[in-house]
């Protein structure tokens, strides 16, 4: 299919979304459980190694690799904190993914520091080709010298679109606990383009903003790229990024274009991070942010830095989210996470962070403007803080919890049904272990999913899918 074939029919699976069937069940009342899913959760033991590391229905196997302190195909160490990640074809039935480092701190690159962003900055992606049962063909470092690397999303033209999670930087001071920003050589917070052929450039998106990036998802119809941020203390917005030319035509994504923020048609300052009626539905329009890069005198406090994008959009009316984190684009529609948006169950202890509830998950369809609630977590019990998401051939969401007890993968199905798919095993020492980055390889064969933790590793899981909802 030639580009302009490409754009067109992109454009026409942007007429219906594929969830309007969650749409219907949060007008009758939210999402309604559904237990069964693929079956009760077992403990499932490693393939690699034989322990008990994941907890899964009845057929499903699994098998872990690339554990952080392993090695690189060229020697060089695997870091830990794996968080977002993207699964493309790779040749022979493989998949190429590539993973983030969530690494914050003045701790040194790892790879190579003469291609590193920023020599003192420990975090980065790297990219590796696996079979569909996990096993590794090759890794190596693909972007280094950034950091706090927490999500970010695949592109239409095979690259990957990595997130900083912070504005740290010389010209900041150092947030609550110390990053040592005195020593870090380059502003930070800012997304890059990691190609699959090749070691990344390291150079920002200036014009994408400075901020608390999370995640990245791509319209093809349009060539805008949809930013979620996550302000842990502070308000939180949803942005979009209008590049100079549409990507899939330029073949990578450029600077230099234009930054806003979504805001609630007639409603400034809309609070969307309180609890909201089932169904919920808006009108949006975009505000433009005019400085998104700002630069800092007098090394200002974390706090007030990390507000500076924000600030702008909610002057001019943008609406307030808590905690925006994990996106994914789906059919027209790009839908994303508030971590803790909603309300606190008086049975639920009130989280830490901006935001009182256990979570939303909202769509937002591009070609109507209309923001939509899809589903809000009643209690802890039923969703508990979910992170990253992806979506399966069915168009059922994976969510990956980041909550404060058991941490599961769950599913949510177009017909607005919430069902566990997997659960962490606890791991000694380590009570804040999570999932992230949850993305189906070629064909859907495979689950590919991460578990940050003091030792993070990545998971391959595999099984009749066509038993259930995925």
């Amino acid at each position: 299919m030639d580009r302009r074939r490409f754009l067109a029919a992109m454009t026409a699976a942007g007429v219906a979304g594929p969830f309007a069937g969650v749409a219907c069940a949060g007008r009758q009342g939210g999402a309604q459980p559904a237990p069964s899913g693929y079956g009760p959760l077992r403990p499932a033991r490693d393939l690699r190694d034989g322990k008990v590391r994941l907890h899964l229905p009845e057929g499903f196997r699994y098998r872990s690799f690339s554990a952080a302190g392993e090695k690189f195909s060229d020697g060089g160490e695997v870091p830990g904190r794996h968080d977002g990640m993207a699964a493309f074809s790779g040749p022979g039935g493989s998949a190429i993914l590539v993973r983030n480092h969530e690494i914050g701190g003045a701790v040194g690159a790892f790879g190579d520091r003469e291609r590193a962003y920023d020599p003192m900055a420990g975090g980065g992606t790297s990219t590796l080709r696996v079979t569909r049962q996990g096993e590794v063909i090759r890794a190596t470092p693909s972007l280094t010298g950034t950091m706090l690397n927490c999500s970010g999303g695949p592109m239409a033209w095979r690259a990957w679109v990595s997130c900083e999670e912070t504005v740290n930087g010389p010209d900041v001071a150092d947030a609550p606990g110390g990053e040592g920003n005195a020593r870090l050589t380059q502003k930070h917070g800012y997304i890059f383009e990691v190609p699959l052929d090749r070691a990344a450039t390291a150079r920002p998106i200036r014009a994408a903003g400075r901020f608390a990036h999370e995640s990245a998802a791509f319209d093809p119809s349009s060539g805008a790229i949809y930013l979620t941020e996550d302000n842990f203390a502070h308000p939180s917005g949803f942005y979009r990024y209008l590049p100079p030319k549409h990507p899939v035509l330029a073949g990578k994504l450029l600077d230099g274009g234009r930054l806003q923020m979504l805001a609630v048609a007639d409603a400034e300052r809309a609070d969307l991070s309180l609890g909201q009626r089932p169904g919920a539905a808006y009108p949006t329009e975009w505000v433009d942010i005019d400085d998104p890069d700002p630069g800092f005198r007098g090394r200002p406090a974390y706090d007030e830095a990390v507000q500076a994008v924000g600030r702008q959009g909610r002057a001019k009316g943008a609406a307030i989210f808590a905690r925006l984190e994990g996106a994914v684009y789906h059919q027209g529609v790009v839908y994303f996470v508030s971590t803790q948006g909603g309300d606190t169950s008086p049975a639920d202890p009130m989280p830490d962070g901006f935001g009182k509830g256990r979570g939303q998950v909202w769509a937002y369809e591009t070609w109507s403007g209309t923001l939509r609630l899809v589903y809000e977590s009643p209690r802890a019990s039923v969703l508990d803080l979910p992170d990253n998401i992806t979506v399966s051939r069915r168009g059922t969401l994976v969510l990956c919890e980041d909550g404060d007890g058991d941490n599961y993968l769950r599913g949510l199905t177009k017909a607005g049904k919430l069902f566990d798919f997997c659960r962490l095993a606890p791991i000694a020492g380590d009570p804040g272990a999570e999932f992230a980055g949850s993305t189906f390889g070629p064909g859907g064969h495979t689950l590919y999913v991460n578990v940050q933790a003091k030792q993070g590793r990545s998971f391959a899981i595999w099984g009749p899918w066509e038993r259930g909802l995925f």
